[in-house]
């Protein structure tokens, strides 16, 4: 968490009144809560009463999967949702979930940088589809998708718009009005806020229904007592978020492509995955033929570096990336994958050890592999 944020989080528990009270101490950590809400909403350029506070990610997106199935149950003629193969396990997961109860998914497919390939998209789109799911950057390959026209085509067909957008919050731009969605997940852990809170955008009219039912906070959309403190934090990491964008971006550009080409010069045979241009600037996923992934991240852990063979929500599973399959890498170089995670405290230093501890590393592997 950033600095200001731990030290805002801190403070908030001064604030120790149940945020729906109507007493002094209630008012005085609703006020907080509301503060919270606007710069959020600053952040990504929506209305105060536009976003409704969450546990995170995984539950905005599974609010819109239910509101969804919901709908369809009610006997809209809309009853099929259209996503992607690379999306998030929160969505393919709960995909998955519908697909055991009869309900229609369709999948769009993505080409080897991980770019959506937008003819197999349209012909994918009818007056059938009540929703379009499509993530804004991916959690793996840092891949970002064109969502203003992602958009355009969901809502000519007459569909409800949804985009996670956990990587891309304070990443890069974000304009929920530009972009025209009508829903969109976000997580704080991702703009250096708290870990377990985070909001949905919904848009002002557009349908919805609480997934977390129980009392009447936030306005009846979604129940539970208010985490004051995270929500506070949030708030302040947004700010700064919206603050340092620009920075931030060339901070962690400049870095990614230190490393990226640092590793292309002093490791033979690697594959850098997803698109070279379109993508987060803090992500960075490498092949590394012959040498496995697992083995890599934890010879690397034991010199203090932090990796990911993938999605943090994928830890436990030995089974290769779904995102570098569904792209078309063939499962070899799928099981050899690292993804690199930068952030705003990371230093050139940083990165050189990096490239220091690397190599050899990685030759040690591929030496025992040929044995």
């Amino acid at each position: 968490m950033a600095p200001g944020v731990v030290a805002a989080v801190k403070d908030s528990y001064d604030k120790y009144g149940n945020a729906s009270s109507m007493h002094a101490y209630g008012r005085e950590a609703s006020e907080a809560v509301e503060q919270a809400r606007h710069q959020l909403a600053v952040l990504i350029g929506a209305g105060d009463s536009e976003i409704v506070f969450t546990s995170g990610g995984s539950e905005s997106d599974n609010t819109v999967f239910n509101l969804v199935r919901d709908m369809i149950d009610n006997g809209s003629t809309r009853n099929r949702i259209v996503t992607t193969t690379i999306e998030h396990p929160a969505i393919i997961e709960t995909c998955k979930f519908l697909v055991k109860r009869g309900y229609r998914i369709d999948y769009a497919p993505v080409d080897r940088t991980g770019k959506l390939r937008m003819d197999r998209f349209v012909e994918l789109l009818g007056s059938d589809v009540a929703l379009v799911s499509v993530m804004a950057g991916n959690n793996e390959t840092g891949t970002i998708q064109n969502i203003p026209e992602i958009t355009a085509l969901a809502h000519k067909c007459g569909a409800l718009m949804h985009t996670d957008a956990v990587q891309a919050i304070g990443k890069m731009l974000v304009d929920v009005k530009k972009w025209g969605v009508d829903y969109l997940s976000l997580s704080a852990h991702k703009f250096y806020g708290p870990k377990g809170v985070g909001a949905l955008y919904v848009r002002q009219g557009a349908p919805f229904e609480a997934f977390v039912k129980g009392g009447h906070q936030e306005g009846g959309k979604r129940a539970g007592t208010y985490n004051t403190a995270a929500i506070v934090g949030m708030g302040v990491a947004a700010e700064l978020a919206a603050a340092d964008i620009d920075q931030e971006r060339t901070h962690l550009w400049k870095l990614r492509e230190r490393l990226r080409e640092g590793i292309l010069r002093t490791v033979p045979d690697v594959v850098v995955n997803g698109h070279p241009t379109d993508c987060l600037p803090g992500t960075l996923n490498v092949s590394f033929p012959r040498a496995e992934g697992e083995s890599i991240l934890l010879m690397l852990d034991i010199q203090g570096i932090a990796v990911s063979t993938g999605s943090a929500c994928a830890t436990g599973s030995l089974e290769p990336s779904y995102v570098l399959l569904a792209g078309g890498l063939d499962v070899e170089l799928a099981h050899g994958s690292i993804r690199f995670s930068l952030g705003r405290y990371n230093t050139e230093a940083d990165i050189d050890y990096v490239l220091d501890k690397l190599p050899p590393i990685i030759a040690r592997l591929r030496e025992i592999s040929t044995r």
